[in-house]
């Protein structure tokens, strides 16, 4: 693994608190607690870009913009929409076909060689969160719409993060205007479709960890490790963010342990395996330009 992978798997460990984080921000509309946290994570971004005198970086072209807020705003929009109009459980199952699309779009995308080692890996991941994350789902038909959108926000965040490789050009510096460019378009929509709700102490604190970490740096991380790390060994290396979830879901008193978790993070851990070590070669894509 690169120094770039061990960035992306950053941004996984920091989504792995996200469940933690939005437990106790509870009371807080979803669209609302998107656009505080991607306004903290991104004034905080935006602090750090000035005091490294690199403000100019933040001046890119349209297709950086739509690609950068487009695929920011997009998936989370969608991930809530899916949350609002389907079963919780069934529409997390099915938006976690991100990791598995980021795997398989690498190849006639980024002409990156999959081999069968990396997907006999990447389908172990995705079986394991289907025992922990979908055990019992039912998908009933008048969620559909619901499930649309979570399969949609899969293929958005796919897409988003396997094409961050043609946007090489594109500085990592950037992503702190595209997160605040995302949390005013979630502001919008949050005064268009839900009541606002005044956060006490313990709801601010959560928000304000949660856009430093999940909805801030991570997506910093996550940039760096698609531009330049494997999106493969990511991709597959992702279902491990919903077992260390339910873990510290469980840690915080969340629930209880059982067989499905061990047997779980078995699956992502034998699959991370296999992805790590199947196969080296790849054809780098080339970078567009914003």
């Amino acid at each position: 693994m690169s120094r770039h992978d061990f960035a992306g798997c950053g941004a996984l460990a920091l989504w792995a608190f996200l469940g933690v984080l939005a437990r106790l921000a509870a009371g807080i509309p979803p669209l609302q607690m998107t656009a505080m946290g991607m306004a903290v994570g991104g004034l905080a971004a935006l602090l750090v870009v000035a005091a490294r005198g690199r403000l100019g970086l933040l001046r890119q072209g349209g297709l950086a913009w739509a690609h950068g807020v487009g695929g920011l705003f997009g998936y989370h929009a969608l991930y809530f929409a899916a949350l609002a109009l389907a079963p919780a459980v069934e529409a997390n199952l099915l938006n976690y076909l991100w990791p598995l699309l980021i795997v398989l779009l690498s190849a006639p995308l980024l002409g990156m060689a999959l081999g069968a080692a990396r997907l006999v890996g990447v389908m172990l991941g995705f079986a394991g969160c289907a025992l922990l994350v979908g055990g019992g789902a039912g998908f009933p038909a008048g969620a559909m719409p619901g499930f649309l959108c979570a399969a949609a926000g899969a293929l958005v965040w796919a897409l988003y993060s396997v094409t961050a490789r043609r946007m090489a050009a594109v500085p990592t510096e950037a992503v702190a205007g595209f997160c605040l460019g995302a949390a005013l378009l979630a502001g919008a929509a949050h005064l268009l479709f839900e009541p606002t709700v005044w956060p006490d102490l313990r709801q601010a604190g959560a928000v304000l960890l949660m856009g430093l970490g999940p909805l801030g740096a991570a997506f910093l991380l996550w940039d760096i490790g698609m531009k330049r790390g494997d999106p493969r060994l990511l991709g597959t290396l992702a279902y491990a963010v919903p077992i260390a979830s339910t873990l510290l879901l469980l840690a915080a008193g969340e629930g209880q342990a059982g067989w499905r978790v061990l047997a779980a993070a078995l699956l992502v851990a034998g699959g991370g395996l296999l992805a790590a070590t199947g196969g080296r070669g790849r054809r780098a894509a080339p970078a567009v330009s914003s």
